[in-house]
């Protein structure tokens, strides 16, 4: 008689995405590496035998056994369903890479295998690209990075980029780091969010549909219980065409790089960080894309949820999801770039000692642990008040390869949870940044429109820079570099 398969517990957390799959929104990390030669699929095969599977997670399909989750080992598990071909027709460029990945990110993961799966695509743009497909529910975009990396080398023949093993210790990250605003630890969160997670399932939906309580919760003069009420009564940001009941077909884009060197030097001049220089860049691709279909931006105002990790790096191996997300308004009603830049800085400051990122850990949690009504009522909660998901990754510094190819460059998007449609991601690697963008394609039939505006949304704020007298120690006048934008 054959021994009983060996299962452990998904965590209430990695319950809540793997519940959180929809027709229209599937809960699946898709991302795609483009290299300058040939990728090998013998070779990709066996790289991802010896560093992918050492993460021995990647090996268990979760199950569902009487209402709860639990990983168990794939007894037949086969390589050669997880690593795969893809053929695109000769000659392939971007737009056919990303018309696959567009069929890809809306194609669901066989339920009874472990859902993830690696795409090579021979002969694009004279080389290779791998399409990497990745459920929410087996880690969060900072421990999937690290895993990617383990898997990378510093040069053609080696040695490892990354090794598996963790760091002793996790260095500060750089204080112009694209993501130094949103990536740092909150010491000791898993525990409060834990007991978020306990109140909001004792208390069921009663908080979250009577406004009065939420009233009454925000008296009571704790940051945190005011942050939940906060939550509650949030009011929706600005209709606009991307805000809507979105259907399966997706479409993604990717721009060319920027310089992640001008950026740095972008917000230097400007008082601003490199976060709100790029966020800044995005609000404003945005709303040029609104105005280009003729739609009325002046005082619209977009909302997006930003991710934020809350766990030290070096502990991202041990994957699992360990983020919160905060609201961001993005003014796309403002048309000067320096004055966007300005109202940016200034909405992500107030998020910088906000209990945002706590609340929706623990709101997760609550979904995951709790019965499917608070469920449905929590994603709600988190969807209805957002127009995009936005996520930012700091990827390597320097060159990567990968199978013996040099890595020329990468991108991916995550999720849109609820009635979300739109997702923007912003990758850093080897000095440049990117852009990239997912929607869907009932409410943004044309994604490459909206990505091919960032980079001349970048320009604009660098002909600011080099344009604009200088009226103020470490700032500009608003008004200055309208007129400065103007004359360009």
């Amino acid at each position: 008689m054959a021994a009983a398969p060996k299962r452990e517990k998904i965590s209430a957390v990695d319950t809540a995405w793997l519940r959180m799959d929809r027709p229209h929104n599937l809960m699946m990390i898709t991302g795609v590496l483009m290299f300058r030669g040939r990728v090998e699929l013998a070779r990709l095969r066996r790289l991802v035998e010896e560093r992918f599977l050492v993460f021995r997670r990647f090996r268990q399909k979760p199950v569902d056994l009487a209402g709860i989750s639990f990983w168990e080992t794939d007894a037949e598990f086969d390589l050669d369903r997880h690593v795969v071909h893809a053929v695109l027709r000769a000659p392939a460029g971007r737009r056919e890479l990303q018309a696959l990945v567009s069929r890809l990110a809306t194609s669901p993961l066989d339920p009874a295998r472990p859902r993830w799966q690696f795409h090579l695509v021979d002969r694009y743009d004279g080389g290779s690209a791998v399409v990497a497909r990745i459920h929410h529910c087996y880690a969060d975009g900072i421990a999937l990075v690290r895993v990617m990396l383990s898997m990378t080398d510093a040069s053609a023949h080696g040695p490892p980029a990354m090794p598996f093993e963790p760091p002793a210790r996790a260095s500060a990250p750089a204080a112009d780091d694209p993501l130094a605003q949103l990536i740092q630890p909150f010491s000791g969160v898993l525990d409060i969010a834990k007991r978020i997670g306990g109140t909001l399932i004792g208390k069921g939906v009663e908080l979250w549909t009577d406004p009065t309580k939420a009233a009454a919760l925000a008296s009571q003069g704790t940051a945190l219980t005011a942050e939940i009420a906060n939550l509650t009564l949030m009011e929706q940001d600005s209709p606009t065409r991307f805000k809507g009941k979105p259907g399966a077909a997706k479409r993604v884009a990717w721009a060319d790089p920027i310089p992640l060197d001008e950026v740095k030097a972008v917000g230097r001049a400007l008082g601003a960080s490199v976060n709100d220089v790029l966020l800044s860049c995005v609000a404003g691709a945005l709303a040029r894309y609104l105005r280009g279909k003729g739609d009325e931006t002046a005082g619209v105002m977009m909302r997006a949820l930003v991710p934020v990790n809350l766990r030290s790096m070096e502990k991202a191996y041990r994957l699992g999801n360990q983020f919160g997300l905060v609201f961001l308004d993005l003014p796309i009603g403002i048309e000067n770039p320096v004055e966007r830049l300005y109202a940016v800085r200034e909405n992500m400051s107030s998020l910088k000692e906000s209990f945002q990122p706590v609340l929706a850990l623990g709101i997760l949690a609550a979904m995951g642990a709790g019965p499917k009504l608070l469920q449905e009522t929590l994603l709600r909660v988190l969807a209805r008040n957002a127009t995009a998901v936005m996520t930012n990754v700091p990827g390597p510094t320097q060159p990567l390869w990968l199978a013996g190819a040099r890595l020329d460059s990468l991108m991916f998007w995550v999720p849109q949870s609820g009635d979300i449609g739109v997702g923007v991601s912003i990758l850093s690697y080897d000095g440049k940044v990117q852009f990239g963008l997912i929607a869907d394609k009932g409410l943004c039939p044309d994604p490459v429109r909206v990505i091919e505006r960032f980079g001349s949304e970048f320009e604009k704020l660098v002909l600011t820079v080099l344009m604009c007298p200088w009226g103020f120690e470490g700032d500009l006048d608003p008004a200055m570099a309208a007129s400065a934008v103007g004359a360009a």
